[in-house]
């Protein structure tokens, strides 16, 4: 062989060697499990802002990305078999939302790195040993900010100045919400309010008896505590407030938007684009026991001026001035 011809053919393996490992690397496709609580067009928002953070990130749906969605269209008794279906396609990572999603992948699965874009305390439910170090192959991201109860709390005091009784709805199958419950309780104590009737909805058909038990107990205000099942019957809730004139605070944006009075709560797309971040360590090697469980740091308040004035209330400027988003 000529030296020419030779010096070529080294040439070309060389150029040939990082091409085909490049190629390799472009065609690794990442699978992303993705447990919902309710719907794709209830969590639409949710969902755009998580693709998008990832798609800022460099991953393609249908080249580099396929995410794999299961939907509990808002019975939390079909997440262990949910749960089971997302782990037996094998994904790199399971997302979830909510603390009883999480617990059912983390029951379907040990090894699979699960990432939470919204939980209680994680401690407390048993889904990390703590904060900085989880310890498992779960972390994430919780919606349990500092006196985030006692502010929404405060902020329907400071809407009905003459607010003495309180109704709560929670979900007492969510383990966070004991926390939540807990920390309203001591809010309105505070501020020498009765929290009453606090009635539990874990199921759709508890929703009438509820209903009919805040109605007859004739309470001031309402407030309704965070919980993933709870936001996807979020028209129910919000409608039933609408009959009721009841005034009423919530845990998220999404039921303002569906026609409720205010919302104090971290930022749903905030979250989610968090989660992408940590989705995004973990396909390029972190493991979820080294990723610490972060708090919220982007929080809203969302008014609807519009309920309010059906209402009859008038929602004093000082507030109006502290929102993040005035909805007419």
């Amino acid at each position: 062989m000529r030296r020419r011809e030779f010096i070529k053919l080294i040439g070309g393996a060389a150029v040939a060697g990082p091409l085909a490992a490049r190629a390799q690397q472009v065609a690794k496709v990442y699978r992303i499990g993705f447990l919902g609580t309710s719907s794709p067009s209830l969590e639409k928002p949710s969902i755009d802002a998580f693709v998008g953070k990832l798609r800022e990130l460099g991953y393609v749906e249908g080249k580099s990305l396929v995410v794999e969605y299961r939907w509990a269209e808002g019975i939390e008794d079909r997440f262990p078999e949910l749960a089971a279906e997302l782990v037996s396609v094998n994904p790199d990572v399971i997302v979830t939302t909510g603390t009883p999603g999480t617990l059912a992948a983390k029951r379907a699965t040990g090894t699979i790195p699960i990432v939470f874009a919204s939980s209680g305390n994680p401690i407390n439910t048993g889904l990390v040993s703590s904060f900085a170090r989880p310890g498992g192959n779960v972390t994430g991201f919780t919606i349990s900010g500092a006196e985030l109860e006692g502010r929404r709390v405060q902020l329907l005091k400071d809407t009905l100045p003459t607010l003495s009784r309180l109704a709560v709805v929670w979900n007492s199958t969510n383990p966070g919400n004991f926390d939540f419950l807990q920390l309203t309780r001591t809010a309105a104590a505070a501020l020498a309010l009765t929290p009453e009737p606090v009635t539990d909805v874990h199921r759709v058909s508890d929703f009438n008896h509820a209903f009919s038990t805040i109605a007859a107990s004739k309470p001031d205000a309402m407030i309704v505590l965070a919980d993933r099942f709870l936001l996807a019957h979020r028209e129910e809730i919000v409608n039933f407030a609408s009959r009721s004139r009841l005034p009423a605070i919530y845990a998220y944006r999404a039921y303002v938007e569906a026609g409720g009075l205010m919302s104090y709560s971290p930022s749903d797309v905030d979250q989610f684009r968090r989660t992408a971040v940590y989705v995004d360590d973990i396909l390029k090697g972190a493991k979820p026991a080294d990723l610490p469980v972060q708090e919220p740091i982007k929080f809203e308040l969302v008014i609807n001026l519009k309920t309010a004035k059906a209402l009859g209330l008038t929602i004093a400027p000082t507030l109006l001035a502290r929102a993040d988003e005035v909805i007419e």
